[in-house]
């Protein structure tokens, strides 16, 4: 692939941010499609936000992920918003267009979505129920996904029922809300269980899920990926379920944002995972 005359920059914004693993990843498809170019992790308070978003231009940037705190917060800023991002209600990715204009698009759903079909070619979305445990913005772009691709019922499980019933409310009658209490029930004759809350990571607590009712076929899914195997997915596996880690998802949002920043759908290859597995288990 040939040289460009300028350098080609892109990043990732958020409060804290060093944590990120965005930059092996796209600096590794810069390095193997032999472009001049840097993606950097770009820490920015939320008071600095809209002065941050506003310089992307200026400095050279042809966009940016945005990661936690600012994925809702950024949509005021921006000149565009998707469709997509708009109903899921964040943006996960920000064009900087040759005119200036900032243009916000949600590439989270495609990640965790694609992820799925990579790992599970003949997984189907209406093969029946699925469960979801949490209502935050990681939860919003796994049920618009999920209803994309046909899921017929999900039931969405979190700790304040208001933040289900607002989810079912802004995406659709597809989506069930349950009280907290009544997770373990909410295994019962599903097809999939996904988790998208924190519970899980590293720092944070397990999340407190009982699999007794679950059927030993069903897809359990955690869009963690640090650690890889979360006790969730651990236990899941021990009982004979089959898994998946949330590494897929933060790998197949890539080639989305690359389109749309440099005309480029770069490949998620094997070599590419072990990259970012071995610097998540050292």
């Amino acid at each position: 692939m040939s040289q460009v005359d300028r350098l080609l920059l892109a990043g990732v914004v958020g409060w804290p941010i060093m944590h990120s693993r965005s930059p092996m990843l796209h600096n590794h498809w810069f390095e193997k499609n032999s472009l001049v170019g840097r993606y950097l992790p770009l820490a920015i308070e939320p008071k600095n936000l809209e002065g941050a978003l506003r310089g992307l231009h200026p400095l050279g940037f042809s966009g940016v992920n945005v990661t936690i705190p600012h994925k809702q917060a950024v949509i005021p800023h921006l000149d565009e918003v998707s469709i997509a991002a708009q109903k899921i209600g964040a943006v996960s990715c920000i064009h900087a267009r040759p005119d200036g204009a900032l243009i916000g698009s949600n590439n989270d759903a495609h990640g965790f979505i694609r992820n799925v079909k990579v790992s599970f070619p003949h997984w189907r979305a209406d093969a029946g129920p699925i469960t979801v445990i949490g209502a935050g913005g990681g939860s919003r772009a796994v049920c618009y996904g999920l209803l994309e691709e046909g899921a017929k019922e999900i039931r969405l499980v979190n700790r304040s029922l208001d933040k289900a019933q607002a989810i079912a409310a802004d995406l659709g009658a597809g989506i069930k809300p349950i009280a907290w209490t009544e997770r373990h029930e909410a295994l019962g004759a599903a097809k999939m269980v996904v988790n998208t809350t924190s519970l899980g990571m590293v720092g944070q607590g397990a999340l407190d899920l009982n699999l007794q009712d679950l059927s030993s076929d069903a897809l359990v899914s955690d869009i963690v990926y640090v650690p890889l195997e979360t006790e969730l997915l651990k236990a899941a596996r021990l009982r004979g379920n089959p898994t998946l880690n949330g590494l897929g998802m933060l790998l197949h949002q890539g080639p989305l944002a690359w389109k749309v920043w440099f005309g480029i759908e770069p490949q998620v290859t094997q070599e590419l995972r072990e990259l970012l597995e071995k610097s998540i288990t050292g």
